[in-house]
């Protein structure tokens, strides 16, 4: 038995569950979510509130227990809490701005980059060079997120870049010269 996958998970009263044999619904005031569920995997709700078992103990079923298990607490958290990733800019002169759904990142390029937040990821920049984002969706927001981070990753001379707030950027040292 997968040591994760036997937990019961607690549902709070503000979180609704709709439960199918393929899949799992579930709404609360953050909003709503839905993830698959694989063949040969089970979810019920009773007392304790939701509880994962598989069908048999083939490879994939074990493998896929524990996967479900975490992906619905995921989805209690996020309907009910909501989840939350930090990105911050270094850089003289790189900074950040949003109007609507557009986030448009001036980082050193010729051109400002104007990056298309998807729906579903609350975006906000408080100082030009700090940007929260907040969701529902724990994949969605880390996949956003990554992209984000990717138009300009940090570097390790300098430091410049976007990485995640509390990121540690391994730095080297540069060339020096030899007399």
């Amino acid at each position: 038995m997968s040591r994760i996958g036997k937990i019961p998970l607690a549902l709070p009263k503000e979180a609704k569950v709709n439960i199918t044999p393929t899949t799992v619904n579930m709404e609360g005031p953050k909003g709503k979510l839905s993830v698959p569920l694989p063949y040969g995997i089970k979810v019920e709700q009773n007392d304790k509130g939701l509880c994962v078992s598989r069908v048999n103990d083939t490879k994939q079923n074990k493998a896929n227990h524990g996967t479900v298990r975490a992906l619905l607490k995921n989805m209690i958290l996020g309907v009910t809490k909501g989840h939350t990733k930090d990105l911050e800019i270094q850089g003289i002169g790189f900074r950040a701005t949003v109007a609507g759904q557009k986030l448009t990142l001036n980082l050193g390029f010729s051109h400002p980059v104007v990056f298309d937040v998807p729906a579903g990821v609350k975006i906000a920049v408080g100082k030009p060079t700090e940007i929260k984002m907040e969701s529902a969706d724990k994949i969605l927001i880390g996949q956003t997120a990554a992209k984000i981070r990717d138009i300009k990753p940090p570097e390790p001379y300098k430091g410049k870049g976007i990485r995640y707030v509390g990121e540690v950027v391994r730095r080297k040292q540069g060339k020096s010269a030899t007399k």
